[in-house]
C-alpha cells in the first residue's frame, strides 16, 4: 500500500485539513504509484508561510557558520542516502539511473559548497571620506523566500534554491512540483535530521492555482524564486509584482548548437545528441536546434541519426539509455510536435513514434527524434517541446548560423562546435543567451558559476548558483561610523 505524505510545517509532517490527497505514479509504470501527496489549499499554504514568517527572526540573528554546519550535516545525510535517493527519483521521474545519480550528487555538492560559503558572509568594508570614521556594508535575510520548483530536475533545483536561502538567513516555504515531489520531501527530511530549527523550512504540495498563487499574494513573502514554463513565469511575476516582492524566474529555453564548416561531425553529432536526449530531452537548456553548415550537413545528420538509433529506451532503474517522459501530458505534447513537424514538412530522419514491446505499454515512453531539413520560421524550430526532438537547420556560413541562433523568443543556452578559434570567440560575443558553450552540449552546470537566460527564458533580475544565487536572497545595509 503506498504511503501517504504530509506537508511539513513548522516542524511537524501533517495532512491538510480537507484530507484530499493526490498519486504520484511511475511514468515507466503507470501501475507502480509511488505515493500519495497532499493536495493542500491557501489556507494549509498560508500556515506555512506564517510558520516560516515566525521562525524567521531566529534563524536570521543565528551564526552563520552554525547555519552552514546545518548545511554541511544535510549535505552528509544525503550523502548517506544517495541510493536511496536516485532510486526515488528514477521512480518518480523516469529519469536513467546514471542521471539520477548525478543530480543526487549535484544537490550533495551544493549543500557542501553553500555550507562553506557561510564562514565568508558578511559585507565590505570602503574608505571613508573623514577622520574618525568607517563606512561598510552588511548583508542582511529579505525574509521569508517562497522557492516554486519544477519536476524535471526535482532534487538539484531544490537543492541550489534552499541552500543559498537558508544560508543567508532566509526561512522558507518549498512547493514542489506535484509530477515528482517526493525525492524533495527526502531532501527536507534530511534538512530535518539536520537540525534546521522549526518553521525554517516548510514543504507544502499541491497545484499551483492554490499553493503557488497563495505564496505569491501573502504579504509576508519577500521573495519568489521561481524555475517553471515562461508562462506561469509571467503570472509568477505578475502577481508578486503587486506588492514589489523581489522576483528571480528561471523559464525555458529553444536551445542551439551551431556546427561550424570545421567541426568534427562525429564530435559535434555526440554534443548534440547527448544534450537533446540525455534526460528525455526534459531539461530547460536540452539542445532543441542544431544549426549545421552547409559543407558538413548531411554527414551531420547521419552522424546524428546513428547516434539516436544506438541509444536504448527503457525504465531507468533498467539501466536503459532513455527513459519516459514524465507524465502523459508530456508525452502527448511531444507526439503532437513531432506531427507537426512532418505537417510543415520537415523529414522525420529518425525516431518519431513509441516504442511498439510490451514492456512499454504502461510508461510514456517516445523515441529519440531528429527532424532535417528544417527552416528557421517553423513551429519546431521556434516552441519548446521538452522532449527527446532536435531540428537540424541548414546554413550557408556562420553570420547566417548566428542569426538563426538568435532568432527565438528565448535565450538560455547556447553552443558552438568548432575548431576555429575566431568563430569561438564570435559566437560568444553575438549569441543572444545566458549561457554560451563552445565545444560541449549546451546542457550541464557548474554550481559555483551564475546560471540565468535572457529574453524569455529569464526576469534578468538576478542569476542564480555560486555567489549570484547568495546575492539574490540578501539586501544591503551601509554603515557610515563615526566614533
Amino acid at each position: 500500500m503506498p504511503a501517504t505524505v504530509g506537508n511539513f510545517v513548522n516542524g511537524e509532517w501533517q495532512d491538510t485539513e480537507t484530507g484530499e490527497t493526490f498519486a504520484v505514479e511511475n511514468p515507466a509504470d503507470t501501475e507502480d504509484v509511488i505515493a500519495h501527496f497532499q493536495q493542500s489549499n491557501a489556507a494549509d499554504t498560508n500556515r506555512a508561510i506564517e510558520a516560516a514568517a515566525a521562525a524567521q527572526d531566529e534563524w536570521a540573528e543565528t551564526p552563520a557558520p552554525e547555519r552552514g554546519e546545518i548545511l554541511k550535516q544535510t549535505a552528509q545525510q544525503l550523502e548517506a542516502r544517495a541510493e536511496e535517493l536516485t532510486e526515488t527519483l528514477v521512480r518518480e521521474e523516469g529519469k536513467a539511473r546514471p542521471e539520477a545519480a548525478g543530480e543526487v550528487q549535484r544537490a550533495v555538492d551544493i549543500f557542501y559548497y553553500f555550507a562553506e560559503k557561510a564562514n565568508d558572509l558578511g559585507g565590505d568594508v570602503k574608505a571613508a571620506s573623514s577622520t574618525d570614521s568607517q563606512l561598510y556594508t552588511l548583508g542582511e535575510p529579505l525574509g521569508v523566500a517562497g522557492l516554486i520548483t519544477p519536476w524535471n530536475y526535482p532534487i538539484a533545483i531544490p537543492a541550489w534554491k534552499l541552500a543559498p536561502a537558508l544560508v543567508t538567513g532566509n526561512t522558507v516555504v518549498l512547493k514542489p512540483a506535484s509530477q515528482a515531489p517526493n525525492v524533495a520531501r527526502k531532501l527536507v527530511e534530511c534538512l530535518e535530521s539536520a537540525g534546521v530549527p522549526d518553521g525554517a523550512v516548510n514543504f507544502v504540495t499541491g497545484p499551483g492555482s492554490e499553493v503557488g498563487t497563495a505564496i505569491c499574494e501573502h504579504d509576508a513573502v519577500d521573495a519568489i524564486s521561481f524555475t517553471g514554463s515562461a508562462a506561469v513565469g509571467d503570472i509568477v511575476y505578475e502577481t508578486a509584482a503587486e506588492d514589489q516582492k523581489r522576483v528571480q524566474l528561471e523559464m525555458g529555453g529553444k536551445n542551439p548548437t551551431v556546427v561550424t564548416e570545421s567541426a568534427d561531425v562525429e564530435e559535434a553529432a555526440e554534443i548534440v545528441g547527448s544534450g537533446a536526449f540525455g534526460v528525455t530531452g526534459q531539461a530547460c537548456t536540452a539542445t532543441s536546434r542544431a544549426i549545421v553548415h552547409d559543407s558538413v550537413y548531411d554527414e551531420f545528420v547521419q552522424a546524428l541519426v546513428d547516434y539516436a538509433e544506438s541509444l536504448s529506451i527503457g525504465p531507468g532503474l533498467d539501466d536503459y539509455d532513455v527513459g519516459p517522459q514524465v507524465s502523459a501530458s508530456e508525452l502527448d505534447g511531444t507526439l503532437s510536435y513531432i506531427e507537426v513537424g512532418q505537417e510543415e514538412g520537415a523529414t522525420l530522419e529518425a525516431g518519431g513514434g513509441q516504442p511498439d514491446e510490451t514492456e512499454y505499454e504502461d510508461g510514456h515512453f517516445v523515441e529519440p527524434t531528429v527532424f532535417s531539413d528544417v527552416s528557421p520560421e517553423m513551429r519546431i524550430a521556434q516552441e519548446e517541446i521538452f522532449g527527446p526532438v532536435v531540428a537540424v537547420i541548414p546554413v550557408s556560413d556562420f553570420d547566417e548560423a548566428v542569426e538563426v541562433a538568435n532568432d527565438s523568443r528565448y535565450g538560455l543556452s547556447a553552443s558552438v562546435v568548432t575548431d576555429d578559434l575566431r568563430q569561438a570567440h564570435r559566437f560568444v560575443d553575438d549569441v543572444e543567451a545566458g549561457v554560451v558553450k563552445v565545444n560541449e552540449k549546451t546542457t550541464g552546470l557548474e554550481l559555483h558559476v551564475p546560471f540565468g537566460g535572457t529574453k524569455d527564458s529569464s526576469s534578468e533580475t538576478y542569476r542564480e548558483q555560486g555567489d549570484a544565487g547568495l546575492d539574490f536572497f540578501t539586501t544591503t545595509k551601509t554603515v557610515y561610523l563615526n566614533y
